[in-house]
């Protein structure tokens, strides 16, 4: 779950929610980004099913008492979250093998399993080092630097869709969630790219890598704090409406 809290709310977005608004945002980037047209469609579906593990894990919010806060995918526990990370990419294998690829490469990237010394970390690290040189052998006419350029496609839309879920609409740059306010992490083709509020409607991004300005729907729920206190979390979640929030990307 991606978590941020207004202050009356909590505005809760499902992680394969968040993934789906990173596939539609794919769809709209310029052809020759791709760099090889053949698997455009396959990186689509790569980034647009790349949270898979967290469907059932965002079936049951789960309150973080430390954090006062529902726990979210930066402080969820590590090792559900390996179960669910393995689990997600079988699944994203049987649609397509070169999409589990780049969802593998994306989940063997975190710092805090690399770094990690359980040992179900290890075992996870590496089986899923496998996994990726077993689909590599089984896909020769793809290179490294294609692989590269597509798994950074999936981490600059992953980025660019945080960068909704984790701000309140409309914000200024003052008010932006700190990990977005000098750029994006992710560079493509050399370019580092920054994304601003320009109203409560409309973000622009520089420089712009996609086709033409286009509108896009984020689907996500606000969770009146006084529901939670009430109900507790899973059921004030459950009882919450979703929200379609409409937005447009610019130039």
């Amino acid at each position: 779950m991606i978590i941020l809290d207004t202050g009356e709310f909590i505005k809760m977005t499902r992680q394969h929610d968040h993934a789906r608004f990173s596939g539609n945002l794919a769809t709209h980037l310029k052809e020759d980004f791709f760099i090889n047209n053949n698997y455009r469609d396959t990186v689509i579906l790569a980034i647009t099913e790349h949270d898979r593990a967290w469907i059932r894990l965002d079936q049951v919010p789960i309150w973080n008492d430390q954090q006062n806060s529902p726990y979210s995918f930066t402080d969820y526990p590590l090792l559900p979250k390996i179960t669910m990370y393995k689990k997600g990419i079988d699944e994203v294998e049987n649609m397509n093998q070169y999409a589990a690829l780049l969802c593998s490469i994306h989940f063997t990237s975190f710092g805090d399993i690399r770094q990690s010394e359980q040992q179900d970390c290890i075992d996870y690290m590496k089986d899923e080092l496998q996994r990726q040189q077993q689909i590599k052998t089984k896909l020769p006419d793809l290179n490294d630097k294609v692989i590269t350029q597509h798994y950074r496609l999936l981490r600059f839309l992953d980025e660019l869709s945080l960068y909704v879920c984790l701000n309140v609409e409309g914000a200024t740059k003052n008010e932006e969630h700190h990990w977005f306010v000098n750029g994006f992490d992710t560079w493509i083709n050399g370019q580092q790219y920054a994304a601003e509020w320009r109203s409560k409607n409309e973000i622009r991004i520089t420089p712009f890598p996609f086709k033409s300005d286009f509108d896009i729907t984020l689907k996500t729920k606000y969770v009146s704090k006084d529901l939670r206190e009430k109900n507790g979390i899973n059921s004030a979640y459950h009882d919450t409406s979703y929200t379609f929030s409409r937005l447009r990307i610019v130039r």
